[in-house]
């Protein structure tokens, strides 16, 4: 008799378990989002008023921020520094093989990579400008009714445990 109880108890909570490791990796996406949102803009006005050269710009901004996104462009840099690819894109696509990130976050990461280093100036400001937008995009449709989402992420995996607790008890 216990052990149904307790049965009980571990098919709510892993149910719940789940609803709220998909509210987490929601707000793990959106945050990530930001902070590629604060890199591009910053790669935008270095470039624009500075002009910097590519390796010194991605390491300047893997500098200034601490996190997985900023990684990337760290080991962009040293990629660019080592020539170990003629073109910014393949030198990206090896780096995001590496480094684990959201779907949404690589998408914006592959586009930018894309436009960098194979334009002129105005060409990789607008490819900045293109990814910026498409980060903004996101965010916003991540953000409409986020709240009442989440929660009902985590609601409904408390009530499908109950319920599945319900009918094995």
């Amino acid at each position: 008799m216990d052990y149904k109880w307790i049965g009980a108890v571990l098919i709510i909570a892993g149910c719940g378990g789940f609803g709220f490791s998909l509210a987490a990796g929601h707000r793990h996406q959106e945050r990530s989002l930001q902070r590629i949102l604060r890199i591009l803009d910053y790669m935008a006005s270095e470039l624009h008023f500075h002009a910097t050269p590519l390796p010194q710009l991605c390491a300047n901004a893997a500098k200034l921020y601490n996190h997985p996104e900023a990684l990337v462009f760290s080991r962009l840099a040293e990629s660019l520094e080592a020539q170990e690819s003629a073109e910014a894109a393949s030198c990206m696509e090896e780096v995001l093989k590496e480094i684990q990130l959201p779907p949404q976050a690589r998408e914006i990461l592959r586009q930018v990579g894309e436009t960098l280093g194979r334009f002129d100036l105005e060409g990789q400001l607008k490819g900045l400008e293109e990814g910026r937008q498409l980060c903004s995009r996101h965010l916003k449709a991540m953000g409409e009714n986020r709240d009442t989402r989440l929660r009902n992420y985590q609601t409904l995996s408390l009530c499908t445990g109950a319920a599945l607790a319900i009918l094995l008890i």
